[in-house]
Protein backbone atom coordinates (compact mmCIF):
# COMPACT_ATOMS: atom_id res chain seq x y z
CA UNK A 1 0.00 0.00 0.00
CA UNK A 2 0.94 3.63 -0.48
CA UNK A 3 0.59 4.95 3.06
CA UNK A 4 0.93 8.43 4.53
CA UNK A 5 1.44 9.05 8.25
CA UNK A 6 0.01 12.39 9.40
CA UNK A 7 1.81 13.22 12.63
CA UNK A 8 5.04 11.33 13.33
CA UNK A 9 4.86 11.17 17.11
CA UNK A 10 5.21 8.02 19.16
CA UNK A 11 2.27 6.17 17.59
CA UNK A 12 2.75 7.39 14.02
CA UNK A 13 6.49 6.96 14.08
CA UNK A 14 6.41 3.48 15.58
CA UNK A 15 3.69 2.01 13.38
CA UNK A 16 5.00 3.87 10.35
CA UNK A 17 8.36 2.25 10.93
CA UNK A 18 6.81 -1.21 11.23
CA UNK A 19 4.77 -0.69 8.05
CA UNK A 20 7.86 0.48 6.16
CA UNK A 21 9.76 -2.60 7.33
CA UNK A 22 6.86 -4.71 6.05
CA UNK A 23 7.42 -3.36 2.54
CA UNK A 24 4.73 -0.70 2.24
CA UNK A 25 5.46 2.65 0.56
CA UNK A 26 5.55 5.12 3.44
CA UNK A 27 5.48 8.91 3.49
CA UNK A 28 5.82 10.77 6.79
CA UNK A 29 4.29 14.20 7.27
CA UNK A 30 6.24 16.06 9.95
CA UNK A 31 7.77 19.45 10.61
CA UNK A 32 10.64 21.30 12.26
CA UNK A 33 13.65 19.51 13.70
CA UNK A 34 11.81 16.18 13.57
CA UNK A 35 11.34 16.51 9.81
CA UNK A 36 14.99 17.49 9.29
CA UNK A 37 16.23 14.50 11.31
CA UNK A 38 13.97 12.10 9.41
CA UNK A 39 15.37 13.37 6.11
CA UNK A 40 19.00 13.27 7.22
CA UNK A 41 19.17 10.16 9.42
CA UNK A 42 15.98 8.22 8.73
CA UNK A 43 13.57 6.97 11.40
CA UNK A 44 15.24 5.48 14.48
CA UNK A 45 13.20 3.37 16.88
CA UNK A 46 14.29 2.27 20.36
CA UNK A 47 11.89 -0.45 21.49
CA UNK A 48 11.55 -2.89 24.36
CA UNK A 49 10.78 -5.41 21.62
CA UNK A 50 13.83 -4.61 19.50
CA UNK A 51 15.45 -1.49 18.05
CA UNK A 52 15.42 -0.75 14.33
CA UNK A 53 16.14 1.97 11.78
CA UNK A 54 14.28 2.83 8.58
CA UNK A 55 16.51 4.74 6.18
CA UNK A 56 16.06 6.50 3.92
CA UNK A 57 12.52 7.69 4.52
CA UNK A 58 10.27 9.98 2.54
CA UNK A 59 9.37 12.89 4.82
CA UNK A 60 7.71 16.20 4.03
CA UNK A 61 5.76 19.04 5.58
CA UNK A 62 3.68 19.43 2.42
CA UNK A 63 1.12 16.63 1.86
CA UNK A 64 0.51 17.79 -1.72
CA UNK A 65 4.01 16.49 -2.59
CA UNK A 66 2.89 12.94 -1.85
CA UNK A 67 -0.13 12.67 -4.12
CA UNK A 68 -3.07 10.33 -3.64
CA UNK A 69 -2.58 7.62 -1.02
CA UNK A 70 -4.25 4.26 -0.46
CA UNK A 71 -4.21 4.80 3.30
CA UNK A 72 -3.75 7.86 5.50
CA UNK A 73 -3.11 7.24 9.19
CA UNK A 74 -3.78 10.23 11.42
CA UNK A 75 -1.78 10.17 14.65
CA UNK A 76 -1.52 13.82 15.63
CA UNK A 77 -2.46 15.06 19.08
CA UNK A 78 -6.23 15.41 19.33
CA UNK A 79 -6.10 19.20 19.52
CA UNK A 80 -4.65 19.17 15.98
CA UNK A 81 -7.33 16.85 14.55
CA UNK A 82 -9.26 19.39 12.49
CA UNK A 83 -6.07 21.00 11.18
CA UNK A 84 -4.69 17.57 10.25
CA UNK A 85 -7.89 16.58 8.45
CA UNK A 86 -7.73 19.71 6.30
CA UNK A 87 -4.03 19.15 5.60
CA UNK A 88 -4.54 15.62 4.24
CA UNK A 89 -7.17 16.63 1.67
CA UNK A 90 -4.55 16.53 -1.17
CA UNK A 91 -3.98 12.83 -0.31
CA UNK A 92 -7.62 11.85 -0.77
CA UNK A 93 -8.70 10.04 -3.96
CA UNK A 94 -11.80 7.98 -4.62
CA UNK A 95 -10.45 4.86 -2.90
CA UNK A 96 -8.41 6.44 -0.12
CA UNK A 97 -9.06 5.19 3.42
CA UNK A 98 -8.36 7.41 6.43
CA UNK A 99 -7.86 5.86 9.88
CA UNK A 100 -7.29 7.69 13.14
CA UNK A 101 -5.17 6.01 15.79
CA UNK A 102 -5.49 8.99 18.12
CA UNK A 103 -6.63 9.08 21.70
CA UNK A 104 -10.20 10.03 22.54
CA UNK A 105 -13.51 8.94 21.06
CA UNK A 106 -14.49 11.61 18.53
CA UNK A 107 -11.54 11.80 16.11
CA UNK A 108 -13.14 9.70 13.36
CA UNK A 109 -16.27 11.85 13.45
CA UNK A 110 -14.26 15.08 13.27
CA UNK A 111 -12.10 13.82 10.40
CA UNK A 112 -15.15 12.53 8.51
CA UNK A 113 -16.75 15.97 8.66
CA UNK A 114 -13.82 17.32 6.62
CA UNK A 115 -12.68 14.51 4.31
CA UNK A 116 -16.03 12.75 3.90
CA UNK A 117 -17.49 9.91 5.94
CA UNK A 118 -17.08 7.41 3.09
CA UNK A 119 -13.30 7.66 3.42
CA UNK A 120 -13.09 7.05 7.17
CA UNK A 121 -12.63 3.75 8.96
CA UNK A 122 -12.52 3.45 12.75
CA UNK A 123 -9.33 2.56 14.56
CA UNK A 124 -7.87 2.25 18.04
CA UNK A 125 -4.46 1.30 19.34
CA UNK A 126 -2.89 0.25 22.63
CA UNK A 127 0.71 1.43 22.62
CA UNK A 128 3.09 3.41 24.81
CA UNK A 129 5.59 5.32 22.69
CA UNK A 130 6.93 8.85 22.38
CA UNK A 131 9.39 11.02 20.49
CA UNK A 132 12.65 10.85 22.46
CA UNK A 133 14.56 13.19 20.16
CA UNK A 134 14.16 14.50 16.60
CA UNK A 135 13.89 11.48 14.33
CA UNK A 136 13.93 9.03 17.26
CA UNK A 137 10.94 7.14 18.68
CA UNK A 138 11.00 5.26 21.98
CA UNK A 139 8.55 2.37 22.44
CA UNK A 140 7.97 1.39 26.08
CA UNK A 141 5.15 -1.18 26.17
CA UNK A 142 5.12 -4.91 25.59
CA UNK A 143 1.73 -4.41 23.93
CA UNK A 144 1.23 -3.01 20.42
CA UNK A 145 -2.36 -3.72 19.52
CA UNK A 146 -4.48 -2.25 16.72
CA UNK A 147 -8.25 -2.71 16.31
CA UNK A 148 -9.98 -1.64 13.09
CA UNK A 149 -13.59 -1.54 11.96
CA UNK A 150 -16.05 0.16 9.67
CA UNK A 151 -18.08 2.78 11.49
CA UNK A 152 -21.31 1.06 10.38
CA UNK A 153 -20.16 -2.34 11.65
CA UNK A 154 -19.80 -4.10 8.30
CA UNK A 155 -16.84 -6.29 7.34
CA UNK A 156 -15.90 -4.86 3.94
CA UNK A 157 -13.17 -5.73 1.43
CA UNK A 158 -11.37 -2.46 2.18
CA UNK A 159 -11.44 -3.14 5.91
CA UNK A 160 -10.03 -6.62 5.32
CA UNK A 161 -7.31 -5.20 3.06
CA UNK A 162 -6.40 -2.64 5.66
CA UNK A 163 -6.20 -5.28 8.39
CA UNK A 164 -3.94 -7.40 6.16
CA UNK A 165 -1.63 -4.43 5.62
CA UNK A 166 -1.13 -4.09 9.37
CA UNK A 167 -0.87 -7.86 9.85
CA UNK A 168 2.32 -7.77 7.79
CA UNK A 169 3.84 -6.12 10.89
CA UNK A 170 4.49 -7.77 14.30
CA UNK A 171 1.60 -5.82 15.87
CA UNK A 172 -1.52 -7.60 17.12
CA UNK A 173 -4.30 -6.66 14.68
CA UNK A 174 -8.05 -7.25 14.96
CA UNK A 175 -10.90 -6.45 12.59
CA UNK A 176 -14.21 -5.98 14.43
CA UNK A 177 -17.87 -5.14 13.89
CA UNK A 178 -18.15 -3.02 17.06
CA UNK A 179 -15.47 -0.35 16.72
CA UNK A 180 -17.46 2.25 18.70
CA UNK A 181 -17.64 -0.13 21.67
CA UNK A 182 -13.92 -0.81 21.31
CA UNK A 183 -13.07 2.90 21.24
CA UNK A 184 -15.02 3.54 24.43
CA UNK A 185 -13.56 0.45 26.12
CA UNK A 186 -10.08 1.79 25.40
CA UNK A 187 -11.19 5.22 26.58
CA UNK A 188 -12.17 3.80 29.98
CA UNK A 189 -8.50 2.82 30.29
CA UNK A 190 -6.63 5.75 28.76
CA UNK A 191 -8.79 8.49 30.24
CA UNK A 192 -8.56 7.11 33.77
CA UNK A 193 -4.82 6.35 33.79
CA UNK A 194 -4.14 9.76 32.23
CA UNK A 195 -6.12 11.39 35.03
CA UNK A 196 -4.38 9.51 37.85
CA UNK A 197 -0.97 9.80 36.26
CA UNK A 198 -1.27 13.54 35.77
CA UNK A 199 -2.58 14.05 39.32
CA UNK A 200 -0.01 11.86 41.08
CA UNK A 201 3.01 12.63 38.85
CA UNK A 202 4.26 9.05 39.18
CA UNK A 203 4.30 6.01 36.91
CA UNK A 204 1.39 3.63 36.44
CA UNK A 205 3.13 1.03 38.57
CA UNK A 206 3.52 3.49 41.44
CA UNK A 207 -0.08 4.67 41.72
CA UNK A 208 -1.83 1.38 40.96
CA UNK A 209 -0.36 -0.25 44.08
CA UNK A 210 -1.48 2.43 46.54
CA UNK A 211 -4.95 1.44 47.85
CA UNK A 212 -6.33 4.98 48.03
CA UNK A 213 -5.10 5.89 44.53
CA UNK A 214 -6.28 2.54 43.18
CA UNK A 215 -9.78 3.19 44.54
CA UNK A 216 -9.89 6.59 42.81
CA UNK A 217 -8.65 4.95 39.60
CA UNK A 218 -11.58 2.53 39.72
CA UNK A 219 -13.98 5.43 40.35
CA UNK A 220 -12.57 7.29 37.35
CA UNK A 221 -12.99 4.24 35.10
CA UNK A 222 -16.53 3.73 36.38
CA UNK A 223 -17.43 7.33 35.57
CA UNK A 224 -16.20 7.00 31.98
CA UNK A 225 -18.06 3.71 31.57
CA UNK A 226 -21.26 5.28 32.93
CA UNK A 227 -20.99 8.15 30.44
CA UNK A 228 -20.48 5.69 27.59
CA UNK A 229 -23.55 3.67 28.56
CA UNK A 230 -25.62 6.83 28.88
CA UNK A 231 -24.64 7.60 25.28
CA UNK A 232 -25.97 4.22 24.20
CA UNK A 233 -22.64 2.42 23.92
CA UNK A 234 -23.03 -1.27 24.74
CA UNK A 235 -20.04 -1.76 27.03
CA UNK A 236 -19.54 -5.18 28.59
CA UNK A 237 -20.67 -5.38 32.21
CA UNK A 238 -17.13 -6.27 33.39
CA UNK A 239 -15.33 -3.55 31.40
CA UNK A 240 -13.95 -1.85 34.51
CA UNK A 241 -12.66 -5.06 36.13
CA UNK A 242 -11.08 -6.22 32.86
CA UNK A 243 -9.46 -2.81 32.39
CA UNK A 244 -8.07 -2.92 35.92
CA UNK A 245 -6.60 -6.36 35.21
CA UNK A 246 -4.97 -4.96 32.06
CA UNK A 247 -3.52 -2.07 34.07
CA UNK A 248 -2.12 -4.52 36.61
CA UNK A 249 -0.42 -6.49 33.83
CA UNK A 250 1.13 -3.44 32.14
CA UNK A 251 4.76 -2.39 32.52
CA UNK A 252 5.05 -0.45 35.80
CA UNK A 253 7.16 2.29 34.22
CA UNK A 254 4.51 3.50 31.79
CA UNK A 255 3.35 7.11 31.78
CA UNK A 256 0.45 8.11 29.47
CA UNK A 257 1.28 10.72 26.85
CA UNK A 258 -1.03 13.33 28.42
CA UNK A 259 0.86 12.99 31.69
CA UNK A 260 4.25 13.29 29.97
CA UNK A 261 3.11 16.44 28.18
CA UNK A 262 1.78 18.04 31.37
CA UNK A 263 4.96 17.23 33.30
CA UNK A 264 7.02 18.81 30.51
CA UNK A 265 4.88 21.95 30.51
CA UNK A 266 3.62 21.24 26.99
CA UNK A 267 0.15 21.56 25.52
CA UNK A 268 -1.80 18.42 26.46
CA UNK A 269 -4.87 16.46 25.41
CA UNK A 270 -6.73 17.43 28.59
CA UNK A 271 -9.89 18.44 26.72
CA UNK A 272 -10.11 15.21 24.72
CA UNK A 273 -9.13 12.92 27.58
CA UNK A 274 -10.80 14.48 30.63
CA UNK A 275 -12.84 17.51 29.60
CA UNK A 276 -15.03 15.51 27.24
CA UNK A 277 -16.02 13.15 30.08
CA UNK A 278 -17.06 16.09 32.26
CA UNK A 279 -18.94 17.76 29.39
CA UNK A 280 -20.82 14.64 28.32
CA UNK A 281 -21.55 13.70 31.91
CA UNK A 282 -23.11 17.11 32.48
CA UNK A 283 -25.18 16.84 29.30
CA UNK A 284 -26.36 13.31 30.09
CA UNK A 285 -26.95 13.77 33.80
CA UNK A 286 -24.15 11.38 34.80
CA UNK A 287 -22.10 12.42 37.87
CA UNK A 288 -18.35 12.55 37.21
CA UNK A 289 -16.81 13.88 40.46
CA UNK A 290 -13.34 12.39 39.99
CA UNK A 291 -13.03 13.58 36.41
CA UNK A 292 -14.52 16.97 37.28
CA UNK A 293 -11.92 17.45 40.03
CA UNK A 294 -9.13 16.26 37.72
CA UNK A 295 -10.18 18.71 35.02
CA UNK A 296 -10.37 21.59 37.51
CA UNK A 297 -6.95 20.75 38.97
CA UNK A 298 -5.20 20.47 35.61
CA UNK A 299 -6.93 23.20 33.62
CA UNK A 300 -4.90 26.19 34.91
CA UNK A 301 -1.60 24.69 33.73
CA UNK A 302 -3.28 23.58 30.50
CA UNK A 303 -4.38 27.14 29.75
CA UNK A 304 -0.90 28.50 30.37
CA UNK A 305 0.68 25.82 28.15
CA UNK A 306 -1.82 26.62 25.41
CA UNK A 307 -0.81 30.26 25.39
CA UNK A 308 2.28 30.89 27.56
CA UNK A 309 2.51 34.61 26.82
CA UNK A 310 -1.10 35.31 27.79
CA UNK A 311 -1.09 33.02 30.82
CA UNK A 312 -4.49 32.36 32.35
CA UNK A 313 -6.00 35.23 30.35
CA UNK A 314 -5.82 32.84 27.37
CA UNK A 315 -9.16 31.49 28.45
Amino acid sequence: MKIAIMGVGGVGGYYGGLLAQAGHELSFIARGAHLLALREKGLRVKSVLGDFVVSPVRATDDPSEIGAADLVIVTTKTYHTDEAARAILPLIASGTVVVSLQNGVDAAERIAAIVGKDHVLGGATWLSAAVEAPGMISHYSQFRRIVLGELDGRITPRAEALAEAFRATPATVELVTNITQVLWTKFVFISAVSALGALTCVTLGSFRQVPEARAVLVEAMSEVAAVARARGVNLESDTVSKTLAFIDSADPGIKPSMQRDIEAGRMSELESMIGVVVKLGSELGVPTPVMRFTYAALEPAYLIARNPEAGLSAR
